[in-house]
C-alpha cells in the first residue's frame, strides 16, 4: 500500500518536472494500408520508462491531433481511448473517425497512442500460431511467454494503466489544453475513469461505452457471458419466423456442433484470407470459440452466426474456419500482446477471487475453461508492475458521464455499467436494443455523444432517436437478409 501511495506522488512531481512542449506538423494517418487517409497533425513526445524515476529509459509517444471544422474550436478537446486491451488510438479513431464528425465540429480529436501500443514503444511478440495446433499445454504457453518477454524492447512492468494516464496528462500539458472530454470504449473505458481520479481538474466530461467497472476483474466471467449473449442471439432466431423456418432447431444445433467438436476437431481445407492459399486447418472447439467470440461483439456479424451455424452442422466449416483465420490475422495486428499482458496480468488476474468462479458455468460454455486457464499461465510468469492503491475503487464523482452498453454485448452487459455508476453523481445510462459491444457509431449515437460534449450535461440529451436504430436481419443465405 505504502509503495503504491509513494509512486502516485512521485508520478505526479516526475509529470510536473517533464512538463514540455510538443511540436506537432502535417501528416495523414489511417487505419491500416487499405485505408483512407486523414489530415492530422502529429508529433512524438519522450517520456520516462518509470515515470516516478525521471533518469529511467526514455519512451516515445505517438501524439496526432485532427483539428476542429470550427476554425475557433473549444480549449477541451474530445480523446478517444481504445479498447483490447493493447489496440493503439490511432488505427481505432481511423476506422471510426466518421462516428467522431459531430463531435469534431468544435472540438480537436487528440489521439495519443497508449504506451506500448500502436506507434508508442509497442510491446509485442511475433505470434506464434504453432501454439494453436494440437491439444493446449500450460507448459508450451508458459514457454512462448517466457519468449515473448525476452524480446520485449522495453521493461514490461511500466505499461499499466496508472503510468498510462501520467503520459495523456503529460500530453495535455505540452499542448495547452485546458482540460479533457474522455471517450473510452471496451478497456478504455477502464483507462478514462482512471484519468478522472488522478486528474479530475484536468477532465471536463467522460463517456463510457461497452463499460468496464474498476471493481470487475476480467477473465472468469468471459466465457459465460458470451454464452449468455449466444444464448439470446439463437433465441432471438428462433423467435424470427423466416430465422426460424430457415434453421430450424438453431439452439439445439449450437449445442450439437460444440459437442462435436469437443469430442474430436475436423480438418477443413480453407483459403488463407490474405494470400487465397488453400491451408489444411485443424478445426477443433478452440478454434470455433475464436470465431463464435468475435461474431458476437457486433450486430452485421450477429447477423451471420445462424447461418455460419447451420452450415457448420450440416458439414460445411469452410465460413467458421475462414471466420477464425481472419480473427487470429486480425487480433495479431491489432492487440499489441506486451501491453496486453501488462493490463491483464496486473489489473486482473491479481483480484480473482477463486472462492467465486463458477466454473461449472465455464466448463459448460461455448469457450470452456481454456481462456481463463491460458490467462492464469501467461500471468504466472508476467512481471508485476505499479497499480495505484485506490485502482479498483469504483470511481467517485460529480463530473458528467454518459455511460452506454448494448443488451446483446457478450463482453460488458449493461450490468457492468450499472455497477460504474455507483458513485458516479452526474450520470446516465444509455441501452441500445439488440446492439453489441460499443456504441458510438450506432444510428444517432454520434450526435448524441457530441451534444453531451457541447452541455456537459447527461439529463439534457434527447435521445428519443436510438429507439430507431438500425439492427440488421439475420442472413437467410449467404446473399443477405430477406427482402
Amino acid at each position: 500500500m505504502l509503495r503504491a501511495v509513494v509512486f502516485v506522488l512521485l508520478a505526479f512531481l516526475a509529470v510536473m518536472v517533464h512538463a514540455q512542449s510538443l511540436e506537432l506538423e502535417d501528416c495523414r494517418i489511417s487505419a491500416g494500408p487499405a485505408y483512407p487517409g486523414i489530415k492530422a497533425r502529429c508529433g512524438s513526445m519522450a517520456r520516462p520508462q518509470d515515470p516516478s524515476d525521471p533518469g529511467s529509459p526514455e519512451i516515445t509517444l505517438r501524439v496526432a491531433v485532427v483539428p476542429a471544422l470550427n476554425l475557433s474550436p473549444a480549449e477541451d478537446p474530445v480523446v478517444p481511448l481504445a479498447g483490447g486491451p493493447g489496440q493503439g488510438v490511432v488505427q481505432f479513431y481511423s476506422a471510426y473517425a466518421a462516428a467522431f464528425e459531430p463531435a469534431r465540429r468544435n472540438r480537436d480529436i487528440l489521439l495519443v497512442d497508449q504506451r506500448g501500443t500502436g506507434d508508442s514503444a509497442r510491446m509485442d511478440c511475433p505470434f506464434d500460431d504453432e501454439i494453436l495446433e494440437g491439444e493446449y499445454s500450460v507448459e508450451e504457453t508458459v514457454r512462448y511467454i517466457e519468449d515473448c518477454l525476452e524480446q520485449l524492447p522495453h521493461d514490461p512492468a511500466y505499461f499499466t494503466t496508472s503510468v498510462a494516464v501520467t503520459d495523456l496528462e503529460a500530453v495535455r500539458e505540452a499542448l495547452g489544453y485546458s482540460a479533457l472530454n474522455l471517450y473510452g470504449v471496451s478497456y478504455g473505458s477502464r483507462v478514462a475513469q482512471h484519468f478522472a481520479r488522478r486528474y479530475p481538474d484536468s477532465t471536463r466530461t467522460i463517456v463510457l461505452d461497452g463499460v468496464v467497472p474498476p471493481q470487475k476483474a476480467l477473465g472468469p466471467e468471459i466465457a459465460t457471458e458470451s454464452q449468455k449473449a449466444v444464448d439470446n442471439i439463437l433465441a432471438r432466431c428462433a423467435a424470427d419466423p423466416q430465422c426460424n423456418e430457415r434453421f430450424p432447431g438453431i439452439e439445439s444445433s449450437f449445442g450439437e456442433l460444440v459437442e462435436r467438436l469437443r469430442d474430436e476437431p475436423v480438418l477443413v481445407s480453407v483459403p488463407h484470407p490474405n494470400t487465397g492459399r488453400i491451408e489444411e486447418l485443424n478445426f477443433g472447439l478452440p478454434e470455433f470459440a475464436g470465431a463464435i467470440r468475435l461474431l458476437a461483439y457486433h450486430p452485421n456479424s450477429i447477423a451471420l452466426l445462424p447461418l455460419l451455424v447451420h452450415e457448420a452442422v450440416n458439414g460445411n466449416y469452410v465460413p467458421l474456419a475462414s471466420q477464425y483465420q481472419m480473427t487470429v490475422l486480425s487480433l495479431a495486428e491489432a492487440i499489441a500482446l506486451g501491453m496486453h499482458n501488462a493490463v491483464m496480468c496486473n489489473e486482473d488476474t491479481p483480484f480473482y477471487d477463486k472462492t467465486t468462479i463458477d466454473y461449472a458455468g465455464l466448463e459448460a460454455s461455448y469457450m470452456g475453461g481454456l481462456q481463463l486457464e491460458a490467462l492464469e499461465a501467461i500471468c504466472s510468469v508476467w512481471p508485476a508492475g505499479p497499480v495505484d492503491a485506490e485502482f479498483k475503487v469504483p470511481l467517485a464523482t460529480d463530473l458528467p458521464v454518459l455511460l452506454l452498453s448494448g443488451d446483446a454485448d457478450p463482453i460488458t452487459p449493461p450490468a457492468y455499467a450499472d455497477q460504474a455508476m455507483v458513485d458516479l453523481g452526474n450520470a446516465r445510462h444509455l441501452v441500445g436494443r439488440n446492439q453489441g459491444h460499443g456504441q458510438i457509431a450506432v444510428g444517432c449515437m454520434p450526435r448524441i455523444v457530441a451534444d453531451f460534449f457541447e452541455s456537459a450535461d447527461p439529463g439534457a440529451l434527447d435521445t428519443e432517436c436510438l429507439d430507431r436504430s438500425f439492427v440488421m436481419p439475420f442472413f437467410l443465405d449467404f446473399s443477405g437478409p430477406s427482402p
